[in-house]
């Protein structure tokens, strides 16, 4: 199941209450989130639901994921991120996901 990179550091962040110390790579993935994560859990939830919802036919749940990650705030930014998918959205489509991330970005 593709989870966003909030999700990951929120797992992390609560696996580390249990433990006294990291391991090396979770010490990367929450440094590597503390860099380039944009949005908190719950706002990633309500993202993905919003996305999930405009029914897009041939958006899957890991385009979905790609697209909170990275928060494009244009159509050209959310064309890269479908760079090497075998996937081509309308432009109709393409800017209502925009119009919904420019709300969390």
């Amino acid at each position: 199941t593709p989870v966003t990179l909030s999700e990951v550091k929120n797992t992390i962040e609560s696996n580390k209450k249990d433990k006294k110390e990291l391991n090396f790579r979770e010490n990367k993935v929450i440094e590597y989130s503390n860099l380039f994560c944009r949005i908190k859990p719950k706002e990633s939830a309500h993202l993905k639901d919003e996305i999930a919802n405009l029914n897009i036919a041939r958006l899957k749940e890991r385009h979905i994921v790609k697209i909170i990650d990275v928060l494009p705030e244009d159509v050209e930014a959310l064309k890269v991120v479908f760079t090497g998918e075998e996937l081509t959205l309308k432009t109709e489509d393409l800017n209502k996901i925009i119009e919904i991330t420019k709300k969390y970005a």
